[in-house]
């Protein structure tokens, strides 16, 4: 493993590829895509460059890696943004070309499956920025959450160090991409508890790993852009589940595995994203998800205690599928000071 580059940033006015590396979603629901886009143009001054894949159902990983090189190389393009997740991202991950990646590194935005190409950046020494994708945050139904909308800006435009802060506010419940009628008024939200910290007896900086952790497992079982283990050395590790809610017994199981590869032993802190307990196959009432919210945590703190017994823990943390979302840099520096109960990242 190298030592972190951070990519250069772009400016108001720069182009921004815009591409699908795990589903073409935005070919089938354009609604909350085609806003995304305008957000990038009208809020943040970016000029979207879409790639022949970007609203393409089905298309193939070869293809898929080959928007991601045209992207990589093109000199005039300044970030890459994902439109949305999926779930065979990992199979275009044989098809990159890491000379091609490495000799041209840019800012990499996105989150779910796109936790393999935050991975495999990162093993080829590139801070990406774990977050945002355009048919989610930046298509946010309504106005884009304020939470979100700093977050964004900072992390897309600036270096500097960057003090994350909990919301007052979260939702964990969707409404129909389909319907004109969602995108007329911002999503109900629900009042936030806040970040919950457990062992915040200390102050630890570290370099990021993780990402969406059903993701992480598979990584794990194709033994693809692992890291080894001494890069992982004094880490801050951050976990997120999805949107297909896995069982707390699932969760502590990747976690357990994940501890018996030797990784949670590393790390000197971990962020827990807040818990989705909403789905559209699971509609769960208000007592319902928090009771999936609180037995996440608890198998969360099993593993922990089994594998890195008094770690700093925090949960609720805004870097998953809830909204709003704040964006971590991954591979990148981060510090979590538990006496204060502050996070603060370098973008």
């Amino acid at each position: 493993m190298q030592i972190p580059v951070y990519p250069a940033k772009p400016e108001p006015g720069d182009r921004v590829a815009v591409v699908s590396p795990a589903s073409g979603l935005p070919g089938i629901l354009p609604l909350p895509f085609e806003l995304g886009l305008e957000r990038l143009r009208d809020v943040f001054g970016l000029v979207p460059v879409e790639y022949p894949t970007t609203r393409k159902m089905g298309s193939s990983p070869a293809e898929r890696a080959a928007d991601l090189h045209a992207a990589f190389a093109d000199e005039s393009i300044k970030a890459i943004v994902t439109s949305i997740g999926g779930d065979d991202q990992i199979t275009v991950l044989k098809h990159l070309d890491a000379d091609v990646i490495r000799a041209n590194p840019k800012p990499f935005f996105g989150y779910s499956d796109n936790t393999n190409l935050h991975a495999y950046l990162s093993s080829l020494g590139i801070v990406s920025y774990y977050g945002g994708a355009v048919m989610t945050e930046f298509g946010r139904a309504g106005a884009l959450h304020p939470i979100t909308e700093e977050s964004l800006r900072a992390s897309l435009f600036d270096s500097a160090e960057f003090t994350l802060r909990p919301s007052p506010d979260f939702t964990d419940v969707n409404r129909p991409w389909e319907d004109p009628a969602t995108f007329d008024s911002e999503p109900e939200m629900f009042p936030s508890e806040g970040w919950i910290w457990r062992n915040a007896d200390s102050v630890v900086n570290g370099r990021t790993w993780g990402g969406c952790l059903e993701i992480v497992a598979w990584l794990a079982m194709a033994d693809l852009a692992m890291p080894p283990l001494d890069y992982l050395d004094g880490s801050v590790l951050f976990f997120e589940t999805t949107e297909e809610l896995p069982p707390d017994e699932e969760v502590f199981r990747i976690l357990r595995n994940l501890g018996e590869r030797g990784i949670l032993g590393r790390c000197s802190a971990l962020l827990m994203g807040r818990a989705k307990g909403w789905s559209f196959d699971k509609p769960h009432d208000d007592e319902q998800r928090r009771q999936y919210v609180d037995a996440q945590r608890e198998a969360v703190i099993k593993a922990m205690d089994a594998y890195a017994p008094g770690v700093m823990t925090v949960f609720n943390v805004e870097c998953g599928h809830t909204d709003p979302m704040s964006i971590l840099p991954y591979g990148g520096q981060i510090t979590v000071d538990g006496p204060a109960r502050e996070i603060t990242v370098r973008y």
